[in-house]
């Protein structure tokens, strides 16, 4: 507990009706009511003991205890359940059950006082949210045209045809709807718009892209290159042992930021002037296009960290 910089540690387990917490270093364990209640008593507990209150990240489910605890001025902290499960497993910890989860997050919160992250201003979760469901709109309309191919195989289109475009044109206005709260909500802050303007100075990095740079990583401009390659899930990771030298590869990070990156690399390799030259000499020498898209991807995110740092637009010189 030395290394923290709070008394006490609450790990809390959170699922749609409960929180488990386990308090360090005193042990103490309780089952509270994911209700507005149950975030009071927990924002008293760690007021009362000047403790640090931190959880998995749950697909959302931590959100509103996350949200009171920050009004309640509690100090929190969002942790990777990949990490998590992996602690657990270097402890020989195989039982799951939520008491378990709420003291492995805690003694994890111990043994890495760095992990995690805060949460958002509220402006960041908000354009979070409208991103996510954007996402979630056009991944929907994907899977709706790949079924109205699938339905002209088979031959049987006509038969839903009126259907399926009923069904595309609500997707459409759904997602252009989104995209104007998106705009108007970045259009609404100075800090968000400029930051904005300065990534899509970037050739290859386009509105998605850049939405999704400011929503899932607050810590641009922040932060040093290799930190953002690495939050974003695009370091190279190595597994060399004496003398052996294997296969670098990448993981973990921010998966649906990673993806879009990806996406957007495939357009800076051959439109930005700087990454496709980049792109060429990787190709020469006989990489391989997912190398080559990964390395793209990598180079691009250090260049929009330095320059929203920098408070600078692109310039072809700037990489």
């Amino acid at each position: 507990m030395d290394k923290l910089t709070h008394s006490a540690i609450i790990g809390t387990d959170v699922s749609r009706d409960w929180l488990d917490i386990h308090c360090l270093p005193g042990g103490q364990r309780q089952r509270l009511p994911n209700t507005e209640e149950g975030h009071a008593q927990i924002a008293d507990l760690a007021a009362s003991l000047n403790a640090l209150v931190c959880f998995e990240a749950t697909g959302g489910q931590e959100w509103r205890l996350w949200s009171a605890l920050d009004a309640a001025a509690i100090a929190t902290r969002q942790l990777p359940p990949a990490q998590i499960k992996a602690f657990a497993a270097s402890r020989g910890t195989r039982a799951k059950t939520d008491r378990i989860d709420a003291e492995l997050i805690a003694r994890f919160m111990v043994f890495r006082p760095d992990a995690g992250r805060n949460l958002p201003h509220e402006k960041i979760r908000v354009l979070r949210a409208l991103v996510s469901k954007r996402g979630q709109l056009v991944e929907t309309r994907k899977r709706l045209l790949a079924q109205v191919k699938a339905h002209g195989k088979l031959g049987s289109s006509d038969i839903f045809a009126s259907m399926d475009d009923e069904l595309k044109t609500l997707l459409d206005h759904q997602i252009a709807d989104l995209e104007a709260q998106i705009e108007q909500a970045i259009a609404a802050d100075e800090t968000l718009a400029k930051t904005a303007n300065i990534l899509r100075s970037v050739p290859g990095i386009g509105p998605v892209a850049s939405t999704m740079l400011i929503a899932e990583m607050p810590e641009l401009g922040q932060i040093s290159g290799e930190q953002a390659a690495a939050l974003t899930g695009l370091a190279p990771i190595a597994h060399d042992s004496g003398a052996m030298r294997g296969k670098r590869a990448i993981a973990g990070g921010r998966r649906l930021l990673r993806h879009v990156m990806f996406q957007a690399a495939l357009v800076a390799s051959h439109h930005n002037p700087v990454l496709r030259i980049f792109a060429d000499r990787l190709r020469n020498a006989g990489k391989s296009h997912k190398v080559i898209i990964t390395a793209v991807a990598r180079k691009l995110v250090t260049i929009v960290n330095a320059l929203v740092k920098a408070d600078q637009k692109w310039r072809t010189q700037s990489a």
